[in-house]
């Protein structure tokens, strides 16, 4: 777990790193706001501990252009101000959490360790990804290797749902019940028909093959 640590005051900081260090954190520290905004805009972490009073960049002000620049990165907020306003001004900047100084590590480290739960359990996936073929959920765009692929709305929901179900093997039933909804004919030759499709697009092209049939019990994408 990579977490970003802004604080300005030595001591204090290298007390933080020390603790999220022996929990098995990867930390990375900034000691003003503008170096933790550059640090935050041109890479990806797990986390950020963030004081308010900051040099060059205060930590509200910090907080506000994360939120600005679409990162939904979960911050704790750091302040001496223990005050029930500036509790809400760190939550409404876009703060996750707030903890007053002085604080206890142990505590600083289980809450960053709630929002990092609470992140994982409620973010869902957006893209889809098996070696080099990606799927984006939300745009419906399917690339392999960088390539762009283009899929009728049956052979995309196919896709789709191997790629949910990737390294599992599922049956041609299972397949027809969740792709298309509806209970077919078993003797029907549908879902060979369109996973043949498919791999004209997905497998021929490409070395490695991901689409597999499993004589007897259907197919798995890996």
């Amino acid at each position: 777990m990579r977490i970003l640590i802004v604080e300005d005051d030595a001591k204090t900081a290298d007390f933080i790193v020390k603790g999220f260090q022996e929990a098995g954190f990867q930390t990375y520290r900034c000691s003003d706001g503008a170096d933790g905004l550059s640090k935050a805009l041109a890479e990806s972490f797990d986390a950020a501990v963030v004081d308010i009073m900051l040099p060059k960049l205060d930590g509200f002000s910090l907080i506000e252009k994360i939120r600005e620049a679409k990162i939904s990165l979960p911050i704790i907020v750091l302040s001496a101000k223990d005050s029930v306003e500036s509790k809400i001004a760190g939550l409404e900047k876009g703060g996750d959490d707030y903890l007053s100084k002085p604080f206890s590590l142990s505590e600083l480290i289980a809450r960053v360790n709630a929002l990092l739960r609470r992140a994982n359990a409620t973010a869902p996936a957006t893209v889809l990804e098996v070696e080099d073929l990606r799927v984006d959920l939300l745009t419906r765009k399917v690339t392999r290797a960088g390539e762009k692929i283009d899929l009728p709305p049956l052979e995309y929901l196919l896709l789709e749902y191997l790629m949910r179900n990737k390294g599992r093997v599922v049956s041609r039933m299972t397949i027809m019940e969740h792709v298309w909804e509806y209970h077919f004919d078993t003797q029907t030759n549908i879902v060979e028909s369109r996973v043949c499709r498919l791999r004209d697009k997905i497998d021929k092209p490409f070395q490695r093959k991901l689409i597999h049939t499993v004589r007897g019990f259907g197919y798995v994408l890996e």
